[in-house]
């Protein structure tokens, strides 16, 4: 029986197609096994969002390449979707490409050659994932056209994915001991815009109907779409952490008309203190670009400005990466990389002095924590106010009964930049 392993790049939504195109592969009798070297096909999963996630796209498929001797060396998702024939002409030793949603073709592909293996391997239970969480992807596309991101042009226009499917992936999860759901799309405000009268409100409150004990965490929220009701149904439903992630890309007016974003600096901050004062223990994190084309050092001082104005809890930022094929790829005043890196260290220097203010406001404080990796006597947690792979976590000492999985008590005890140290308590 042949063997296969998945390597993912890119963001939360990809783990999420890559995890169903194992299981379709695993009810076809194909056998998943970690290491790639041990593998009869070896699946990419690409990114294509920024130049850097390109770049580690094709250094994933040019190693693979080098070890693929008589293996099946399978290329698909964002990257090949848009740059397929350049592929396949540039790295020739790639048997086939597919694009996104293409999980039958890959199957079918793979079917051709469903012989035995020439590896002894043991069946492996994919568990790229840890025990403890699943991202959760409630739809596909996006239709928002903002001018500096491909991503409607790779995934198509925004479709939700029917609540039925949804709720029963999460409950078959919570079944198997799963204990937090993300759920993510590229904006996940706009679930239900294609559906008839069901909308992310509506999802959440059913998602929460389903017994168990598990967190909701919510990714990606458009701003200027969150609305009181869906902040009244966060602040209400106890299951749904007290966290949100929503990107502003930036603070100044005539660069977001340019980024083709709605909202202004102003209802930003009106938004941000509806928020706070709905759910005072909110935990907020953005997103912003620097260096957008025609950003004036002006402009970049008003976003810190506003940056330190909110106290964000939790910051990422972005260079501006010109993509071809989109608005932003034409704008003819290009701000040049040695500013874009400027300005990206001196606002991640600002929120690194934030967050470890924020961080010591914890310290001396109890609170339920996910374990999400152990080892030894060493484990790795995260409170309500992280979120896998982005932010800090509760570093754990002296505990070799926990497992993943689990949900403890934790005092904090110490603190750091992004991270934290804590103890268990009853």
């Amino acid at each position: 029986m042949k063997n296969f392993t998945v390597i993912t790049l890119g963001c939360p939504k990809n783990t999420v197609d890559s995890r169903h195109l194992i299981d379709e592969l695993t009810k076809e009798g194909f056998l998943y096994v970690e290491e790639f070297k041990k593998s009869d096909f070896v699946l990419i999963n690409t990114c294509c969002f920024i130049n850097d996630a390109k770049e580690e796209s094709i250094d994933e498929i040019l190693t693979a390449a080098k070890f693929k001797i008589d293996r099946k060396l399978i290329v698909f998702g964002c990257l090949s979707k848009r740059y397929g024939d350049e592929l396949k002409r540039e790295i020739p030793e790639i048997d086939a490409v597919f694009g996104v949603n293409e999980n039958e073709k890959i199957v079918e592909y793979l079917k051709q050659f469903k012989e035995s293996s020439k590896f002894n391997i043991s069946y492996f239970q994919y568990s790229a994932e840890p025990p403890s969480y699943r991202y959760i992807k409630i739809a596909e596309g996006c239709s928002r056209r903002c001018s500096f991101c491909i991503i409607p042009e790779v995934r198509g226009s925004f479709r939700s994915i029917k609540p039925e499917k949804i709720l029963e992936e999460v409950e078959n999860f919570v079944n198997a001991g799963i204990k937090e759901f993300i759920l993510v799309a590229q904006d996940i405000t706009q679930y239900g815009k294609d559906l008839k009268g069901y909308t992310l409100k509506e999802l959440l409150k059913d998602l929460c109907s389903i017994s168990g004990d598990f967190w909701i965490r919510l990714l990606y929220l458009y701003p200027t779409d969150i609305d009181e009701k869906l902040i009244n149904t966060i602040a209400e439903e106890e299951k749904i952490v007290k966290y949100l992630d929503i990107p502003m890309q930036h603070s100044e007016d005539r660069i977001l008309r340019l980024m083709n974003r709605k909202g202004t600096r102003k209802e930003y901050l009106k938004k941000i203190r509806l928020i706070r004062k709905t759910i005072p223990e909110i935990i907020l994190r953005s997103t912003f670009i620097v260096g957008f084309p025609t950003e004036t050092e002006e402009e970049f001082q008003r976003l810190i400005d506003f940056i330190e104005e909110v106290q964000f809890d939790r910051l990422g930022v972005f260079k501006y990466s010109k993509e071809e094929g989109t608005k932003a790829w034409s704008l003819k005043v290009q701000i040049p990389e040695s500013i874009k890196k400027r300005r990206y260290d001196e606002i991640m220097s600002k929120q690194a002095l934030i967050s470890l203010e924020k961080n010591k406001n914890l310290v001396g404080k109890k609170y339920k924590a996910l374990i999400d990796y152990t080892d030894g006597d060493i484990a790795l947690a995260r409170l309500y106010c992280h979120a896998p792979e982005i932010d800090g976590m509760v570093i754990l000492e002296n505990t070799p009964t926990l497992k993943a999985g689990q949900i403890v008590n934790v005092l904090i005890t110490e603190s750091y930049e992004y991270d934290l140290k804590g103890v268990i308590v009853l």
